[in-house]
């Protein structure tokens, strides 16, 4: 900050641009979902739906939000079965020597957990359990999706003096 006798310039051009995070629910539920959207893209989205179910009460919000969370998954799930593009494979890949990250214990395939997910989701909107236990199925979906979306972008890929190798030591696949 310039202080009135400094020879720091104040900058007026720092804008911050909005975070798909920071929107109210109106237009979080507004957001496309599609196959057209990247594998980070979707996990941010569906990591979006379910951060503003956590948070909410209202249960036409949070059915509103479960429905698009579903779609999401859905959406996630044939983005799961295509290659990876090259600027994610480089996003995912670190340097020998470099750190991985530790495994989470949790961690199945992330179809399963997809499929975990979806599964949690749709108990959701059935609305056919008590109160209490939606809100811990809505915690335990949370906890769930944010597994999957860690697991999915953590590092999958190590930059070795022979090219790129997977980091757990299997052949090298143009898939997740």
């Amino acid at each position: 900050m310039a202080i009135a006798n400094s020879n720091t310039d104040v900058r007026h051009d720092f804008t911050s641009t909005p975070s798909i995070f920071d929107l109210e629910i109106t237009a979080l539920l507004e957001l496309p979902v599609s196959p057209a959207l990247d594998l980070f893209q979707i996990l941010d989205r569906c990591q979006c739906y379910v951060d503003a179910l956590i948070e909410n009460d209202s249960t036409t919000e949070r059915m509103a939000l479960c429905g698009r969370l579903f779609a999401g998954l859905e959406v996630l799930k044939l983005v799961l079965e295509q290659p990876l593009p090259d600027y994610l494979v480089a996003q995912l890949t670190v340097d020998e020597g470099q750190p991985c990250g530790a495994v989470n214990p949790l961690t199945a395939d992330s179809d399963t957990l997809c499929g975990y997910c979806s599964a949690l989701t749709l108990v959701l909107l059935s609305q056919q359990q008590p109160t209490d236990l939606s809100d811990q199925l809505i915690e335990m979906l949370y906890d769930m999706l944010h597994v999957l979306a860690d697991d999915l972008k953590a590092p999958r890929f190590i930059r070795t003096r022979h090219g790129l190798a997977m980091i757990d030591g299997e052949a090298l696949l143009q898939v997740h």
